[in-house]
C-alpha cells in the first residue's frame, strides 16, 4: 500500500506547480513565436508569404531569399562592416574603460562621488539626443562615409557602462591579492596582467557582449553618418532591403537578413556563455 501511495503522490501535481510549468511554457512561447516566424518566413516561397488566409509552415523550403542577399547586394560587406566597426568600438571601450575602472576603484580620488555620479547621468541619458550635435561634429571635420564616424561615438556612448560595470566588478576583488603580488616583486603593470587580469575574464566577457552588441545593432547613427553602400552596416542595409516595385515589401529577403544578422551575436553568446554567467552572478554569492 505504501508503495501505491508513494506513486500517487509523484504522479500528483499541485495547482502551484502546473501554474508555475504553464508560465514557464507560455513565456518560452512568447519569446520563441518571433523567432520561430522569422525563420519559417525566410524559407518559404514567395506564395506562402503573400498567402491569405496566412500559411504557418512552408509548403516546401526554399533558400532562394538568402540567395538573392548576396547576388543582388554585398551582403558580405555589410557583415565585415558591422563586424568591423562593433569589435573595434568594444575593445577600445575596455582598453580604456578598464583602467579607468580600476582606478576609480583602488585609489582615493578627489571628487570621486562627483566623477561616479557623473558617469551615471551620462549612462542613463538617452543617446539619440545627442545625433544632432555629433552630425554637426562629423560634418565639420569631415568624417562622413568613414568607419570612424561610427567607431567613436560607439566607443564614447558605451565607455561610461564599461566603467561602472568593471569598477563594481575591480571592488570585489580582494586587495590582499594585490598586495600579496606586490610583495612577491610584481610592478603594478605585471600584477595587473598576471593576477588582475585573469580574474577579470569574466567581467570583460559580459561588458564586450553588452557594448558589441549595441554597436552591432545601432541604426540612427549608422543610416545617418555613412552613406556609401559600401560601408552600410546591417540594420540600416536590412531597412533598406527594395522590391521589385515601389508597392513590394520583401518579406522574405528581409527576414533571411535578419536571421544572418542575429546569428553572429547568437554564437557570440555562446561562445562565451560560461563567462558571462560568471560576470553576471560574480559576487552574488558571499562566504
Amino acid at each position: 500500500m505504501s508503495s501505491i501511495q508513494s506513486k500517487e503522490k509523484k504522479l500528483f501535481l499541485s495547482p502551484s506547480k502546473i501554474l508555475f510549468w504553464l508560465g514557464i511554457v507560455l513565456i518560452v512561447v512568447l519569446f520563441s513565436a518571433p523567432i520561430l516566424w522569422q525563420i519559417l518566413t525566410s524559407v518559404k516561397l514567395n506564395e506562402d508569404i503573400s498567402a491569405i488566409p496566412n500559411v504557418y509552415f512552408p509548403s516546401s523550403i526554399t533558400i532562394e531569399h538568402y540567395q538573392s542577399l548576396f547576388s543582388r547586394r554585398p551582403f558580405l560587406a555589410y557583415i565585415f562592416n558591422s563586424a568591423l566597426v562593433a569589435s573595434i568600438s568594444t575593445i577600445l571601450c575596455l582598453v580604456f574603460g578598464s583602467p579607468a575602472a580600476y582606478g576609480l576603484a583602488r585609489m582615493k580620488l578627489p571628487g570621486e562621488k562627483l566623477i561616479l555620479t557623473g558617469i551615471l547621468i551620462i549612462t542613463l541619458f538617452p543617446y539619440v539626443l545627442l545625433f544632432l550635435g555629433l552630425l554637426e561634429i562629423v560634418k565639420a571635420i569631415g568624417l562622413g562615409n568613414n568607419y570612424l564616424a561610427l567607431i567613436i561615438p560607439y566607443t564614447a556612448i558605451n565607455l561610461p557602462l564599461t566603467i561602472l560595470v568593471m569598477r563594481s566588478f575591480f571592488l570585489k576583488l580582494p586587495k590582499d591579492l594585490e598586495d600579496a603580488a606586490k610583495v612577491d616583486g610584481y610592478k603594478t603593470l605585471g600584477m595587473l596582467i598576471n593576477i588582475v587580469l585573469p580574474m577579470t575574464l569574466p567581467a570583460l566577457a559580459t561588458t564586450g557582449i553588452l557594448t558589441f552588441i549595441f554597436a552591432w545593432n545601432e541604426y540612427i547613427f549608422a543610416l545617418t553618418f555613412i552613406t556609401e553602400e559600401a560601408k552600410k552596416t546591417i540594420p540600416v542595409a536590412t531597412a533598406q532591403l527594395g522590391g521589385a516595385n515601389l508597392f513590394d515589401i520583401p518579406y522574405g529577403p528581409i527576414a533571411a537578413a535578419t536571421i544572418l544578422g542575429t546569428l553572429p551575436l547568437v554564437i557570440l553568446v555562446l561562445v562565451f556563455q560560461r563567462q558571462i554567467v560568471q560576470g553576471l552572478t560574480a559576487g552574488a554569492v558571499k562566504g
